[in-house]
């Protein structure tokens, strides 16, 4: 039904060096390259598809594109029908990038406060499993969710659950909502800023042993930690941030809740159940925080 799952984040980045140096020696993560245009892009191997981060060198660090893994073409065509209906512009990718998504299909439109989203069919597995450190089993097991903040908190609300049926999970005062397309308890999460940006990008991991092993790995490498390690209270996931070369936190965990058709939102009260204490102020702080 629509789309089904969060499928790649592409970023531009003024040091793939770093970035791939945090990958590799925190997280155990792999880089492959490949062309996209005439650029060298770097693609990092967090499961067994193509890729799920894509690291496009930049002047300016930010976000470049948000893709969804759609259904099917039959989908596709209704996702497109409602996005049109609903008044924004859907573009079909080019030859080149569709070939560097690994999809078949690919479309795209830009969301309310200016970022790309694209919608892809199909997605490229390119190995059985990515190797990983001796020590991590199994490490890495793919992309979580991010969190987007933007000053149009209500347009970007109504397109992904009006018009891309994403459901709402669960939410917090003042004005952070989380929003799940399939069982995971959410993909993407919406919240207020003066200023687009993306908040975090979470990477799961397969058990609290690799987010501790990541941890010291984090510790021993100079890796800033901005928000230390705990557990959140809706989706009782564990987890600790660092910050990442481009400015803003990846957000490292595991043992996020599932969700059935029964779900009723609600608000959640306390952000966390332990832990989670912030370097820097948290600017989603209710104000009993």
């Amino acid at each position: 039904m629509g789309i089904r799952k969060l499928g790649y984040i592409g970023l531009n980045v003024t040091d793939p060096g770093a970035w791939a140096d945090l990958l590799g020696r925190t997280l155990g993560v792999g880089i492959t390259t490949d062309k996209a245009g005439t650029d060298e892009v770097a693609l990092a191997e967090l499961d067994a598809f193509k890729y799920r981060l894509a690291l496009h060198p930049a002047v300016v660090d930010g976000p470049r594109e948000v893709g969804w893994i759609v259904d099917s073409p039959r989908e596709l065509d209704r996702v497109t029908r409602r996005l049109t209906d609903a008044g924004f512009a859907v573009q079909e990718g080019s030859a080149d990038e569709t070939r560097l998504r690994g999809a078949t299909q690919l479309r795209w439109f830009t969301d309310p406060v200016g970022y790309r989203v694209e919608m892809a069919v199909g997605e490229t597995k390119v190995r059985t499993s990515p190797a990983r450190p001796a020590d991590m089993h199994p490490g890495v097991t793919g992309l979580g969710h991010f969190v987007l903040a933007g000053p149009k908190l209500d347009e970007l609300r109504e397109l992904y659950e009006s018009v891309l049926e994403f459901k709402l999970t669960d939410y917090r005062a003042p004005g952070l909502y989380f929003l799940r397309c399939n069982t995971t308890h959410h993909s993407i999460a919406l919240a207020h800023a003066e200023t687009p940006s993306i908040h975090h990008i979470e990477i799961e991991h397969g058990s609290i042993d690799d987010v501790g092993r990541a941890y010291d790995r984090a510790q021993a490498n100079g890796v800033p930690i901005s928000i230390s390690l705990g557990r959140h209270m809706n989706d009782r996931a564990i987890s600790f941030y660092v910050r990442n070369p481009s400015g803003f936190h990846l957000e490292i965990g595991c043992g996020g809740i599932e969700v059935g058709e029964d779900w009723i939102p609600h608000d959640f009260g306390a952000s966390d159940v332990w832990g989670h204490h912030h370097a820097d102020a948290n600017p989603f702080a209710s104000p009993a925080s």
